[in-house]
């Protein structure tokens, strides 16, 4: 089941003072609520200005994740498959989520190792979310990024993000998350561009309808694409 917008997990629960900070955090933030044990409520759409495919393509996937989120790291799998199996583009906003100790950090390595390669970025996320278990602090995180940047032949700074423009590209997203109306994680649209069915559909739960939304997002941009081809 997706993380809410203010979650805990085991090991979090057992820090008395972070879990103050973000029962503070949660009064701030109304539109947050936890999903444990209850059906997930599909997301209110406030603004959709993200939710279209990157020029030239008919579909794509569209995913808020924040890399602390379990939930996020047991759809990633199927996120990769999907986006190999179709070769669609899958674009990764960052959504973080208050209280988390290291994704924010996180986020921001991922957005380093980007500025290499997006591909070098991308299978930096990927890892994280792989051994999401084995990291539980910032100690942790910063081992974990230096062993991956020495098998990938890259060498970490000293000061990863010495004027916090990455920082600043997180929490952009993050508001873009919340115009957006994203409240959990993972958030998940396969968005479409000239369909002749909806422009996008969220997935609510990837195990079972991540597959078949994709498919349907392509037979109806396939079919609005049809009667223009046989006009010519």
């Amino acid at each position: 089941m997706p993380d809410a917008f203010i979650v805990f997990s085991s090991r979090e629960t057992s820090r008395a003072p972070l879990l103050v900070i973000a029962i503070a955090v949660l009064l701030l933030v109304p539109a947050a609520r936890s999903q444990f044990g209850a059906p997930r409520a599909g997301t209110q759409v406030h603004d959709s200005s993200a939710l279209h495919p990157p020029a030239g393509s008919r579909v794509a996937i569209v995913e808020f994740d924040d890399l602390e989120c379990p939930a996020c790291a047991a759809a990633n799998p199927l996120l990769m498959e999907a986006a190999a199996k179709y070769g669609i583009p899958w674009i990764r906003h960052d959504f973080l989520i208050p209280g988390h100790i290291w994704s924010p950090r996180a986020a921001v390595f991922a957005r380093w190792f980007d500025l290499k390669s997006k591909r070098l970025g991308d299978d930096y996320r990927n890892s994280v979310f792989a051994s999401q278990t084995s990291i539980e602090t910032l100690v942790d995180l910063q081992q974990f990024t230096q062993r991956f940047a020495s098998a990938h032949g890259v060498a970490l700074p000293f000061a990863i993000d010495p004027q916090g423009k990455l920082a600043a590209a997180v929490q952009a997203d993050t508001e873009l998350g919340l115009r957006t109306g994203v409240t959990l994680t993972p958030t998940i649209f396969i968005v479409t561009a000239n369909s002749s069915g909806a422009p996008f559909i969220e997935v609510r739960d990837p195990q079972t309808d991540l597959f078949t939304t994709v498919d349907q997002a392509l037979a109806d941009t396939r079919s609005s694409a049809s009667p223009k081809a046989a006009h010519k």
